[in-house]
């Protein structure tokens, strides 16, 4: 591939955050590939923030609502794909924290109503054993995963189990 200018990776990664939201690491990482020298890749990130295209803050707002909603992810899994976009730990910290508990449960109640269906078990306990390790898999912590169980019709029977400093209680 033939090497960009400036001008060039400027206006196409303008456009491109013009049409949807992009956090600064996948700019960067772009205008790598593009092979734009470093100090361009410095003066098109100031341009591209100063100008709001790219906000890192405004992207993980975006990118946390749509994993929960559409993904139907949990916080812990959110927050390692935002860490994977390189999104700064105060940004994370504040955009999770702003993100409330029923919002999470809103979306982990009907998620492992709809996975209870599916799963096969000789009982109960193996049942609950099954979903609890499917909404950890989703990114839900173990509180949240056996509050849904508890509060569901079917209730909690064999699985309580309380989790404190990497030990499991009966």
């Amino acid at each position: 591939m033939k090497e960009m200018t400036e001008q060039e990776a400027r206006l196409r990664l303008s456009a491109i955050c013009s049409q949807a939201e992009h956090c600064s690491h996948e700019m960067v990482e772009k205008m790598r590939r593009w092979g734009v020298a470093e100090e361009a890749q410095a003066r098109i990130m100031e341009y591209l923030t100063t100008n709001r295209f790219v906000d890192d803050e405004r992207f993980a707002r975006a990118f946390a609502i749509d994993k929960i909603k559409y993904n139907k992810w949990g916080r812990r899994k959110v927050e390692q794909a935002m860490w994977q976009k390189h999104i700064d730990s105060d940004i994370r910290q504040r955009v999770l924290d702003d993100i409330s508990e029923d919002e999470y449960m809103a979306v982990l109640r009907p998620l492992l109503k709809s996975k209870r269906k599916s799963i096969r078990a000789a009982n109960e306990y193996e049942l609950n054993t099954k979903l609890a390790r499917f909404g950890i898999s989703r990114g839900f912590s173990f509180d949240q995963i056996r509050r849904c169980l508890g509060d569901d019709v079917t209730g909690m029977t064999g699985l309580d189990i309380e989790y404190t400093d990497g030990e499991y209680e009966d």
